[in-house]
């Protein structure tokens, strides 16, 4: 995304989807290859059975439910907030390391940590994630920039693209408490949405008083992903596992579908009255 172009080394990485036969090349040739956020190999599509052949050894440093076991070594803790958390803990306290973190790694892990905690404010973000913070910012990590280059630095379009999605696309199911957005191809290619535009609208929905369970069903060029988010002990990952091909956290999960968008939203209408008792407690 390009709200993340900013990052240290950026420039640095090679994007599978953009150059297949260098990254083929880079990953046969890997002696090690590191895993980050992801604990499933279909979670990076064709990329995953490349991986899966390679002869390196593979480091899992995850945060999901349930992984796939195709890793040598794995650092896994389903309560931390953000996999730059576990990142941070390897380099220190498994590598002790921690005179590896310059000012860029800082920066990155930072970043990491307070996007996938969602600014601090989720119930995972606990005491312990605030001194890591602390930490990363003593060594160099200008959160104040930080947080301004993620979050205060939107394209015109994308910010146009937020406000059709909250007053055309917005709809509120109150007998369920419940709230979708959903966006057709069109609809991304007319506000000229780049990858990682959708980001966060979800989290929109989901603030809506009374709302407990909130979802943006967007139509992409091969299938339609969903982002589901909840409040309290809603299992949101219940939902995209039992019928969306996906998981993740409890309150923020994923999944995807082949069928039509307004099938998908359909079929996710549908579903909510399973869940009533729990969504209107």
């Amino acid at each position: 995304p390009t709200f993340l172009h900013w990052m240290p080394n950026n420039g640095d990485v090679i994007i599978f989807t953009e150059e297949q036969e260098k990254a083929a090349k880079l990953v046969d040739e890997a002696s090690i290859i590191f895993c980050l956020d992801f604990n499933t190999l279909s979670r990076i599509n064709e990329l995953g059975e490349l991986v899966r052949a390679a002869g390196a050894k593979k480091v899992m440093i995850d945060h999901h439910l349930e992984p796939e076991d195709f890793d040598d070594y794995r650092h896994w803790d389903i309560n931390a907030c953000a996999a730059a958390q576990l990142v941070y803990d390897f380099i220190v306290n498994q590598l002790e390391d921690k005179a590896g973190i310059n000012k860029d790694v800082a920066s990155c892990l930072y970043t990491g940590i307070m996007t996938d905690s969602g600014s601090f404010r989720f119930e995972s973000a606990t005491s312990n994630v605030y001194r890591i913070a602390a930490d990363l910012i003593d060594l160099g990590a200008e959160h104040w920039k930080i947080h301004q280059a993620v979050y205060d630095n939107a394209s015109e379009d994308r910010l146009r693209f937020l406000g059709y999605c909250l007053s055309n696309k917005l709809e509120v199911i109150r007998e369920y408490n419940t709230a979708i957005i959903s966006v057709t191809k069109e609809e991304l290619s007319r506000f000229k949405s780049e990858t990682g535009d959708t980001e966060g609208v979800v989290n929109y929905a989901l603030s809506i008083n009374g709302v407990r369970l909130a979802a943006l069903i967007v139509e992409r060029s091969d299938k339609v992903k969903l982002s589901v988010r909840s409040t309290g002990d809603f299992p949101a990952n219940e939902i995209c596992k039992k019928y969306f091909n996906g998981g993740g956290h409890r309150n923020a999960a994923g999944g995807a579908s082949e069928k039509p968008l307004d099938e998908v939203v359909n079929e996710f209408k549908s579903i909510l009255e399973e869940y009533k008792n729990q969504l209107i407690a």
